[in-house]
């Protein structure tokens, strides 16, 4: 109790007025509410002001403006700024000091717009860096709130990477830069991408700076087109072009690659500036030619895969990254020139003989016909002179037709050799392409891989019956199927034709024959090696003619020879008749013969 001081009582406390409950001082209420008031801050309707958060929940935010009453502001209205927490200045509007709850009703968001238009002018002249909250997506981009306002955000201004679903972006809440305004529409463009290239402006220069040929570094897939990868470098781009993602052929990055993978890869080369840089993944690996089999040698039989084809030949893939030339050459002992695409198709699995082998090179020739024997090896054994085969036709020339008896064994039937009997101008009017015909080998010729051919030797030779039938001087019925400048060709008996002059178609009464026109033909000539019938059809009368006349002349001999003689022997010396000298060149024939 020593420690308690005596306080002295106020001398004027009026104990009386505090017990019945008044005023306990000489001050008034009036007084004290407007010392109070002077307290608090002065505030207007429609006003902005800062105030600060005192309390906030799921749904609302309390702000002290330093008014008597707090105000209530829905958290929506924040979103903006997801970071907010009690301590923070905000700007608010005061739509009203007193509702009919005695409520300070205030708004955020139009405390927002109400500066909106200065604060987002200020922020692309001082190149500020703002806050914005992406409301939904539009055409080419997305709707941004930035201070209550609606900008645009292209879509190309999102990232530095270019961006493959927009909607992971609703919703977000992300730093921009202003970078233009349309003051007359009021319109205004953000980017997202313009804070980061400053950053990765910075990170380029020290990447590129270290960039060494040989050097190995971790990247991402980036982006994957048909002629290569892009990859992130962290910062930087490089490309693998799509011959060096692997060591076998590939028709599509995707085969190899995904989007978003992390892979390590070489540094092949970069230009002066560095700006185009070339990457390489196979060369992480050994080439497969280096780890080929080193007992493998020329006429060992492999197997593998058609992977490319081309008209002169078939690349086969024997082990990833390995692969040898089948030549088309190489495809068929054939002589013909074709097509690889006769043979096989891409993808189709082969076995091949090694014809040449480069391990220095990293090159090989392959051969399929290989795999069957040579048929010319023993072409006298399998097909002798005088054989008989079918052949298919290959190919027609003015002289001939190319057949095939079997794949690589080609002959040549002449045109003559096609017919005993039809005179043939064209072999297209004997046979066609691709029909089977019967041929008999008539000659070898092993160093040219070529057979002489004929089919018309497979029947007998109908001339030999033809001679003892058209022999010379005999009469035959035929009718005249062409006429040309040198006279008629003659249709005749058993298929065979004739020809005939146009002086031997003279008719008796002097006329000319005609095409279709069937009259009887005299033979004047007949020649079984050139297949030739001369035909006379004046001959018939001109000869009748001559026969009669000779027949005359006889009979008056033999009526002058009765006469005397005397008168005979007179004129003989005179003239000398033309028996006479038949007789003379007679005798004169007959005494050279005896000589």
């Amino acid at each position: 109790m020593e420690n308690l001081k005596n306080v002295a009582p106020i001398e004027d406390f009026n104990w009386e007025a505090y017990e019945n409950g008044d005023a306990v001082s000489n001050v008034s209420r009036e007084d004290l509410e407007k010392a109070y008031d002077n307290t608090l801050n002065k505030v207007n309707d429609r006003e902005v002001v800062d105030g600060t958060v005192i309390a906030m929940n799921k749904r609302e935010v309390v702000v002290n403006i330093g008014y008597k009453s707090d105000g209530i502001i829905p958290l929506s209205e924040f979103r903006y700024n997801p970071d907010l927490k009690v301590g923070d200045t905000v700007e608010v509007y005061i739509e009203n000091q007193e509702d009919k709850k005695g409520q300070l009703i205030l708004s955020h968001k139009k405390a927002r717009a109400t500066r909106s238009w200065d604060r987002v002018n200020a922020a692309l002249e001082n190149e500020e860096i703002i806050k914005g909250y992406i409301k939904c997506r539009t055409k080419g981009g997305m709707i941004v709130d930035v201070f209550g306002i609606e900008a645009f955000l292209p879509g190309s201004q999102i990232d530095v990477k270019p961006i493959r679903d927009y909607d992971v972006f609703v919703g977000k809440t992300m730093e921009f830069k202003v970078v233009k305004i349309n003051q007359e529409f009021k319109n205004v463009v953000v980017s997202h991408k313009a804070l980061i290239e400053a950053e990765l402006e910075q990170q380029k220069k020290e990447i590129i700076g270290k960039l060494e040929k040989g050097q190995v570094l971790e990247g991402t897939v980036k982006n994957i087109t048909s002629y290569g990868v892009f990859i992130d470098l962290g910062g930087v781009d490089g490309l693998i072009h799509i011959t060096d993602l692997s060591w076998g052929r590939v028709s599509d990055p995707r085969e190899v690659v995904s989007l978003d993978q992390k892979l390590n890869v070489v540094i092949l080369d970069f230009d002066d500036e560095k700006k185009r840089i070339a990457l390489g993944l196979k060369q992480l690996t050994p080439h497969p030619w280096d780890g080929l089999d080193p007992n493998l040698k020329v006429g060992d039989h492999v197997k593998g895969k058609v992977v490319v084809m081309a008209d002169y030949g078939a690349f086969i893939e024997i082990a990833p990254g390995v692969e040898g030339l089948i030549h088309v050459s190489e495809m068929s002992w054939s002589q013909h020139l074709r097509s690889a695409q006769d043979f096989m198709k891409v993808g189709d699995e082969v076995e091949a003989v090694i014809l040449t082998l480069d391990r220095e090179e990293r090159k090989m020739s392959l051969g399929i016909k290989q795999l069957k024997a040579d048929p010319w090896e023993s072409i006298e054994e399998k097909y002798p002179v005088g054989s008989k085969h079918t052949a298919k036709v290959r190919n027609f020339t003015n002289f001939g037709v190319f057949v095939e008896i079997e794949e690589g064994v080609d002959g040549l039937i002449h045109i003559s050799d096609l017919s005993w009997t039809k005179k043939i101008k064209h072999p297209s009017e004997f046979t066609q392409i691709g029909a089977d015909i019967e041929v008999q080998v008539l000659e070898i010729d092993k160093e040219n891989r070529r057979l002489s051919l004929g089919h018309k030797q497979l029947e007998e030779n109908p001339w030999d019956v033809f001679e003892t039938v058209f022999t010379v001087g005999s009469v035959h019925e035929g009718t005249i199927i062409e006429m040309l400048d040198k006279g008629a060709v003659v249709a005749l008996p058993y298929g065979v034709e004739g020809f005939a002059t146009p002086k031997h178609l003279v008719k008796e009464d002097g006329s000319q024959a005609q095409l279709d026109e069937k009259l009887e033909f005299k033979v004047i000539e007949f020649n079984k090696d050139a297949k030739r019938i001369i035909l006379s059809h004046s001959r018939i009368f001109e000869d009748a003619a001559k026969a009669e006349e000779k027949a005359e002349k006889k009979a008056a001999k033999k009526a002058s020879s009765k006469k005397e003689e005397t008168p005979m022997i007179q004129n003989q010396a005179a003239s000398t008749t033309l028996g006479d000298i038949d007789a003379l060149a007679a005798l004169k024939e007959q005494l050279e013969g005896k000589k």
